[in-house]
């Protein structure tokens, strides 16, 4: 939680001061992404109650608040993002934390500024999921391929919609779920979990504008 308070206090500070002199990280980018989560897209599992009656892992629809702090470096092709996200209308929930390197594969400059795609490695530190965790929070790797849109590209220079973008974004969480045979509320897994799931992100940039 301190270091959600301080992505969420501290960055507009920081992006409010003069850019300083680009030597190994550039200038830091705040957005906010409501975004639509997807989850158990590929291969849901199948689970069995406490009755013995087997039934699929259902197909989940998230919504999320995500506050996304970039950080450029010298180095075109490379980025590193740190992002706290929150489901607004789960009570339950609490936030999670991805700190990520994003690794630039078709640059908006190709497209003429309409498309960009990265690939990413993440580490996601969210609430633990296997029953043999000892922790609240756990880190889990996760693997990312997000692709971008611009959708108000063709408006002139200097616009602040020009920043604007809906992305597409395929998750593959390698580590930290639920395996074969947990017993996780009552239920057993006959299957690992899904690792898979696919998000709807609409990107609004905050600063720099």
């Amino acid at each position: 939680m301190l270091a959600v308070g301080i992505l969420l206090l501290g960055a507009p500070a920081a992006l409010a001061q003069a850019p300083a002199p680009c030597r190994v990280l550039c200038a830091p980018e705040f957005k906010v992404e409501p975004t639509i989560t997807f989850t158990n897209v590929f291969g849901s599992a199948r689970i069995v109650q406490d009755d013995g009656i087997v039934t699929q892992e259902p197909r989940g629809t998230e919504f999320e608040i995500i506050f996304f702090l970039g950080l450029p470096t010298r180095v075109s092709w490379l980025e590193f993002t740190v992002e706290a996200i929150f489901l607004p209308f789960d009570r339950d929930s609490t936030p999670e934390l991805e700190f990520e390197t994003n690794f630039v594969w078709l640059p908006a400059e190709r497209t003429k500024g309409w498309l960009s795609s990265h690939f990413d490695i993440v580490d996601k530190f969210s609430p633990s999921e296997r029953p043999t965790d000892r922790r609240a929070y756990t880190h889990k790797l996760n693997l990312e391929l997000d692709t971008s849109l611009s959708v108000f590209n063709w408006l002139p220079e200097g616009r602040w919609l020009r920043g604007v973008e809906l992305e597409g974004s395929l998750d593959y969480v390698a580590t930290g779920l639920p395996r074969k045979g947990d017993h996780i509320e009552r239920v057993r897994f006959a299957d690992d979990a899904s690792p898979w799931s696919f998000s709807v992100v609409f990107v609004v940039p905050v600063a720099p504008m």
